[in-house]
């Protein structure tokens, strides 16, 4: 069976592309659902203050410390396949983290969960890659699929602090169970199989990126809760030989799960770099303003979550209309705007103390927010697979999810440490703003980080790829 897309009719491109968001939506809306619930989830299940952190750090770890093999297994076992296999164990493990009466059990099963999200996120985007072809059409489909990431992120807040106070948090893992099973059955008749190619999986590769990542960001999420230690210093030294030890294997590997060609092109690696401080900042503004709505504006969980509703309002729109935005001003110059207004946004944030008005100090930057991601997140993801082969779809779109997720937790844990840094003295409401205040800061200069990367590697990459092509077409006319 080929891979070519096109055999792939209209119709069938629609109900695949449906698929590809819906399941996407599910992996991004569990990792946010939880924040704004957290509180109840702490006194239901008889969480410590520490121990709450791992209901996202659980899931986290076995996501980003899974993602390399999990895209490795679609190109050489069948996408499809995989994509059935990811869906099942996720929707299992959200079942079983609805129904948790402990905390070592809800725990367990998210990081179960995160592993079948490791196997689905790679499997998701290789599928819309070999299913639309290059240009427009995949313009507007990367468009979608990052909208869908990008809204998904804030949508789980409010439904999550709204299933908190009306429901109950286990609402929001329970429903995956229809989805879940809908989705399955959809791709065994909507998706067809990939061909296998032959080969054997890069077990040492596999194991010595899944220890690196994992011990990595373990490392940095255990800085934020117990200080530079020991062990902390220990295993970030050892998360660093791991990931060394993973490059040598991958140089000789004659089937490596991440070709280290992919790195051979400027772009790519410009913006596997680009969307890790792009997505740290992000996920601090959705982590910090939470704590900032209920623990300094005194919201509770419900209206917390509503008052995200202005990070969504234009994010839709916006990122609906990025091909025609692409199409008339350029890639390069959406990438830019996309940047800079976050970094706007981001600084405006920073204003926001005890006492501030929501409404000019967190609802309008939220807005500018929504925005930049809309307007970013889809030419990063089209940068990051750009000029890839067939063959290495998978691992392609493994790295992007990979610099995805360092971002998601690494970052935040990077940013919970800044966070702290000279708050000693303070309490209550004056702690906490101080903390979202110094976060918010660090998320700036993230995100004025990404844009310097974006200038020196994306944007000039781009443009010779665009003067190349104007190069050709005269050439061939001729012809």
């Amino acid at each position: 069976m080929s891979d070519a897309n096109t055999a792939t009719s209209p119709s069938n491109k629609t109900a695949i592309l449906a698929i590809i968001l819906i399941s996407y939506v599910m992996i991004v809306l569990d990792i946010s659902v939880v924040l704004t619930g957290l509180p109840k989830i702490h006194n239901e299940l008889g969480f410590t203050d520490a121990g709450l952190a791992w209901v996202q750090s659980a899931y986290t770890l076995t996501f980003g410390g899974f993602l390399l093999l999990g895209a490795r297994a679609g190109d050489i076992l069948g996408r499809r396949r995989m994509f059935v296999v990811g869906m099942t164990i996720f929707t299992v493990a959200s079942v079983a983290i609805g129904a948790s009466q402990s905390s070592a059990w809800m725990l367990s099963w998210r990081a179960i969960q995160g592993l079948g999200s490791a196997i689905l996120a790679p499997t998701t985007l290789a599928l819309l890659q070999t299913t639309f072809d290059e240009g427009e059409e995949r313009v507007r489909a990367v468009s979608l699929y990052s909208a869908a990431a990008g809204v998904s992120a804030t949508v789980g807040l409010v439904v999550g602090g709204l299933l908190a106070d009306w429901l109950s948090w286990r609402v929001g893992f329970l429903i995956n169970l229809p989805i879940g099973i809908a989705t399955v059955i959809a791709a065994r008749i909507y998706i067809q199989e990939t061909n296998k190619r032959p080969g054997v999986f890069d077990l040492p590769g596999a194991v010595a990126s899944t220890l690196g990542m994992a011990a990595f960001v373990y490392g940095f999420i255990r800085s934020a809760q117990a200080g530079w230690d020991v062990i902390t210093l220990a295993t970030l030294v050892a998360a660093f030989i791991m990931l060394g030890a993973f490059v040598l294997i991958e140089r000789g590997a004659k089937q490596p799960i991440l070709p280290l060609r992919l790195f051979s092109d400027i772009e790519r690696s410009g913006a596997y770099g680009a969307r890790m401080l792009y997505i740290s900042a992000m996920v601090g503004f959705f982590f910090f303003t939470t704590l900032y709505l209920q623990q300094v504006a005194g919201l509770r969980p419900a209206l917390a979550g509503l008052a995200f509703v202005p990070a969504t309002m234009l994010h839709v729109p916006v990122a609906v209309i990025v091909p025609r935005l692409i199409r008339r001003f350029g890639r390069n110059a959406v990438l830019i705007v996309g940047m800079l207004i976050g970094i706007v946004a981001m600084a405006w944030l920073s204003r926001a103390g005890v006492g501030s008005n929501y409404w000019t100090t967190v609802a309008l930057p939220m807005v500018l927010i929504g925005i930049s991601q809309g307007l970013t997140l889809s030419p990063l993801t089209s940068s990051g697979v750009a000029r890839v082969d067939h063959a290495d779809a998978g691992a392609a779109s493994g790295a992007v999810n990979v610099a995805h997720q360092i971002g998601s937790s690494v970052g935040l844990g990077v940013l919970i440490a800044i966070a702290a840094i000279g708050s000693n003295g303070l309490s209550g409401a004056d702690l906490t703003a101080y903390r979202v205040s110094h976060a918010f800061d660090a998320g700036t200069v993230m995100l004025i980080a990404t844009l310097v990367i974006s200038l020196l590697t994306i944007v000039p990459a781009a443009r010779r790829q665009s003067q190349s092509q104007e190069d050709v077409a005269p050439n061939e006319c001729a012809a």
